[in-house]
């Protein structure tokens, strides 16, 4: 059961991304549990309709625009289920009341706006359909450089990432494999292909380590082009679709910070 303040901002479809912060208490006893507006507590980032949090949360967001207050009466099964929680003192017969507040909805598509700079002859072209949002990376014919290469293609004018804040993120990689001419490289790794923007607590080993080191310091709203050796990325170990050793390109977008 739900009750709401209507919103104006982007209503929350499944795929998009949503910032919220939320209070929790047990509907029998009025125990307040812990949320999102505690001291030194961040607001909670997830993807809509992903089974990413509870399905109490999860379905309170679902069509609500950005700027809305929720209010949600959870039974066991949309919350902690019939098992419960020991560890926040919350009964498998619990009912628990949450307040959301929806502060931003990022759109499963989305892009950061501004204009593209090129990146040098040297790295790879970078061309980005406007409407889908997905990323064309022509790389060089030359072999890829031994160390991280970070370029700003957009500059966004948003708040600067630090280590330990979760982000928003629209990615693109394909890797940097030698030709005989500049060729379009087919990516293996793809937001747009998952159906949602990434959220990740960034600087502190979520992500390979080249992207931790190329979005710590940017700023929100800015597009980052990462030219990553194989030993800040995938090592021997790579993903499905990526040989052993190989240098990666990252279309990184900043969508949001908390």
């Amino acid at each position: 059961m739900a009750s709401q303040t209507q919103g104006r901002g982007h209503s929350a479809r499944t795929g998009d991304v949503v910032v919220v912060r939320y209070t929790a208490k047990v509907w029998q006893t009025g125990k307040a549990l812990p949320g999102s507006y505690d001291k030194r507590a961040r607001p909670q980032v997830f993807a809509v309709g992903r089974a990413a949090t509870l399905p109490a949360l999860d379905q309170a967001v679902q069509g609500q625009r950005a700027g809305s207050r929720v209010l949600v009466v959870a039974p066991p099964a949309a919350a902690y289920g019939t098992t419960g929680s020991a560890k926040l003192g919350v009964s498998g017969k619990d009912t628990i009341v949450y307040a959301v507040d929806i502060l931003n909805v990022i759109g499963a598509q989305a892009i950061v706006p501004g204009e593209q700079v090129p990146a040098p002859d040297t790295l790879p072209k970078i061309r980005m359909n406007k409407h889908d949002g997905t990323a064309t990376v022509t790389v060089p014919d030359h072999a890829a450089p031994n160390n991280l290469l970070v370029r700003k293609l957009v500059d966004g004018s948003g708040p600067v990432v630090k280590a330990g804040q979760t982000i928003v993120l629209q990615y693109s990689s394909a890797a940097w494999a030698t030709t005989s001419g500049e060729s379009a490289a087919d990516l293996f790794l793809s937001s747009r292909q998952d159906g949602s923007p990434l959220s990740v607590v960034i600087g502190r080993g979520n992500v390979i380590a080249g992207w931790d080191r190329a979005l710590v310091g940017q700023k929100v709203g800015s597009r980052i082009l990462a030219v990553i050796p194989a030993k800040l990325a995938y090592g021997p170990h790579p993903p499905k679709g990526l040989a052993p050793g190989t240098a990666v390109v990252s279309v990184l977008d900043i969508l949001a910070s908390a």
